[in-house]
């Protein structure tokens, strides 16, 4: 069944939310990190610059309520972009799933600023993380499963990049004073942006499978 000129362009705003939110989000954090007097992008979570105290926290909520929306509303192109394969209606729901829990881990931010009573503080804020990560995992596996080997391949790496740098944090961070640990925040970075990376490639690849990618994207290939 033909697509109608109107919905083709709103599946591919919708689409397009999904280059808009990883880039905002990595925007988000510089110049957060930027704007934290004494703060290290190098040595320091990210999550820090959204904890409770935090001069950048009303900042950080603010856009991240906004890259939240963005993220669901990519879910909503994707669900629409599926062309009967189930796992690219599996990776949109996830896809909105991630983005409401977005929106609910800005309800329970870091409580403290440092470290002095251990992790145990901290635990709400870890185990939303830890599911947010589980999410992750999920809509990238079934969304690689949608395409051609080479899109599995990166897929593969995103998360096996996701989850080392992500162990590699979680060691160091009980040593940490105030959340800061040389190179931690570089550690957590590498992390959290593979998936970033993987939600703007996958949404230029529906925008191709679409037939709706930008010209300054489709003269990449």
């Amino acid at each position: 069944m033909s697509i109608s000129r109107k919905t083709r362009t709103i599946i591919k705003v919708l689409l397009i939310c999904g280059i808009i939110a990883p880039l905002l989000r990595v925007v988000t954090d510089l110049l957060s990190a930027m704007w934290y007097p004494g703060y290290s992008l190098r040595d320091q979570t990210m999550s820090q610059l959204a904890a409770a105290g935090a001069p950048t926290q009303q900042f950080q909520i603010a856009l991240l309520a906004i890259i939240s929306f963005l993220t669901i509303a990519f879910g909503a192109g994707v669900w629409k972009s599926t062309e009967g394969k189930r796992s690219l209606s599996i990776t949109a729901i996830i896809i909105i799933v991630f983005g409401v829990a977005g929106l609910i881990t800005l309800l329970f931010p870091q409580t403290a600023m440092q470290l002095e009573e251990g992790l145990a503080p901290q635990m709400v804020h870890i185990i939303v993380t830890a599911m947010s990560i589980l999410l992750i995992v999920l809509f990238i596996g079934f969304g690689a499963a949608a395409y051609g080997i080479g899109f599995r391949i990166f897929s593969a790496a995103m998360i096996v990049t996701l989850l080392l740098f992500g162990i590699l944090t979680a060691i160091k961070a009980p040593q940490a004073v105030q959340f800061a640990y040389p190179w931690m925040g570089i550690l957590e970075r590498v992390s959290y942006y593979s998936h970033l990376l993987w939600i703007l490639v996958f949404a230029v690849v529906l925008l191709r499978a679409q037939g709706t990618a930008p010209k300054t994207i489709r003269r990449t290939s």
